[in-house]
């Protein structure tokens, strides 16, 4: 929308915009320039009030000469480095709810925006969720020029390009795309800006999942992720390097990085901050762990089924004592009961966490098994899988592999050993026959097989020369 170009028009346009008599946060302070009258618009508690009072102090010493126009009083009395003049009323209106000063001087046909912005948020710190046993302890933050500047802090390298994009009709969330100019897939990069671009919500509620679920709409019977969130600046610089694009949303402390398949969903930045074979280690455990996760308690339940195909060494993963609730049913059961524990810690007040916690687990052990509902070598497997469920850092593929390990307990409880192999080949067709954002396999470097990346993918070797 256009401005008028009367100073008082001007301002009831601002105020009619912005509806300011109606919210308290909302400042408007009118003070004289070189005699002329000027009007600041401003967010209470969003500016700099060091920067602010030596910025007023320039305004008030501001000669008649330097009032010629907006462009030239830029340059001469506001000694601040981020000013842009601007004549859309929307967009003045948009700068103002963003936490931009706004500046009005009456004679001036553009209004002035002052940067000086700042907003609550806490420090840069360890993430809670991307541990870190060696390296760098900074973590992202809610503030998103933070987080671009954490990113640039490792890349001093101009061809780190970051865009930014205003998404949502109503929130108008700033969301940056951050890329290396020189090896990112530029169809890929099209692709997503025009994504982004054309969004069509009010507002991004869940912060970087609405984004998500507004440019990818995948397929709901899939559930394993096509996006890898980071909450450390380390391995998300290293990713852009690598010839990723990076999403960053204000009010986000995490990073998306895309395109990912399923080895960069389970591959973690610690590896990097060893020697290389302690970290060729730490990541085939991983994988092995991670496996284990997924097979564990569907192979014990088909060893229980058919007890004759087990060689005498297996003998003792049998169950000897009786048992009054079938395995199958204790084995869900404790499925459900761990991710009830698991919400119920996440809402526990921290001063009630020690004890109710050696309650669960005094219930979820000897209690358990002594009410005869769970057997003890049920408890043990269960155990294993929800602790070792941790041993890769995404939520989004430790609870796609607890939907598949369901379905294979389903299966090879009502099928036996077909159910069983039906239940492995569903999986590996719903892994294979996934892709990517970009298209790519989501099993890339093992479909289509590429043998230097697949053992780049395994194996941790060392940084090689440039």
């Amino acid at each position: 929308m256009a401005i008028s170009k009367q100073y008082s028009e001007f301002i009831s346009q601002i105020k009619q915009k912005l509806r300011v008599e109606e919210s308290f946060d909302l400042i408007y302070r009118t003070i004289q320039i070189a005699g002329r009258s000027a009007c600041l618009f401003f967010i209470d508690g969003m500016v700099k009030d060091e920067v602010m009072e030596k910025i007023m102090e320039f305004f008030y010493s501001a000669s008649e000469e330097s009032l010629a126009d907006a462009h030239a009083f830029s340059k001469q009395s506001i000694p601040y480095v981020e000013v842009d003049l601007l004549d859309d009323l929307d967009l003045i209106a948009t700068s103002v709810l963003s936490g931009i000063l706004i500046l009005v001087v009456d004679g001036f046909q553009q209004a002035i925006s002052i940067d000086v912005r700042t907003y609550p948020q806490r420090s840069v710190e360890e993430p809670d969720q991307d541990k870190v046993l060696r390296g760098s302890r900074d973590g992202f933050v809610e503030t998103l020029v933070m987080n671009t500047a954490l990113i640039r802090r490792r890349i001093r390298n101009p061809d780190l390009t970051v865009k930014i994009f205003s998404v949502g009709s109503l929130s108008k969330t700033d969301v940056a795309v951050c890329y290396m100019n020189s090896v990112v897939d530029h169809k890929l990069l099209d692709r997503i800006t025009k994504k982004i671009q054309s969004v069509q919500v009010e507002a991004l509620t869940m912060n970087q999942q609405s984004l998500v679920e507004a440019i990818y709409p995948r397929r709901w019977y899939n559930p394993f992720p096509k996006f890898k969130y980071s909450e450390r600046p380390d391995s998300t610089a290293s990713s852009v390097l690598e010839g990723n694009i990076i999403i960053l949303v204000d009010n986000s402390p995490s990073a998306i990085i895309i395109p990912t398949s399923i080895f960069d969903i389970v591959d973690e930045a610690d590896d990097y901050y060893f020697p290389p074979i302690t970290g060729t280690y730490l990541r085939l455990s991983r994988y092995v762990v991670t496996i284990a996760t997924l097979f564990l308690t569907p192979l014990w339940l088909l060893a229980l089924q058919n007890p004759n195909f087990i060689p005498p060494f297996l003998s003792f993963i049998l169950i000897e004592d009786p048992i009054n609730i079938p395995v199958f049913w204790q084995l869900l059961i404790l499925e459900l009961a761990i991710d009830g524990l698991r919400l119920a810690s996440m809402n526990t007040p921290s001063v009630l966490s020690t004890s109710l916690s050696v309650i669960a687990g005094i219930v979820l052990s000897d209690f358990a098994v002594k009410s005869g509902w769970f057997s003890t070598e049920t408890m043990l497997y269960m155990a294993f899988v929800a602790i070792a469920n941790y041993s890769q850092p995404s939520y989004e593929l430790g609870y796609a592999l607890k939907f598949m390990r369901i379905l294979l307990l389903i299966l090879t409880v009502l099928f036996n050993v077909w159910g069983f192999v039906t239940g492995c080949v569903i999986i590996f067709l719903m892994i294979a026959f996934n892709r990517t954002i970009s298209g790519k396999s989501y099993l890339y470097p093992l479909i289509p097989f590429h043998a230097k990346e697949f053992m780049r993918r395994f194996f941790r070797v060392r940084i090689q020369k440039s």
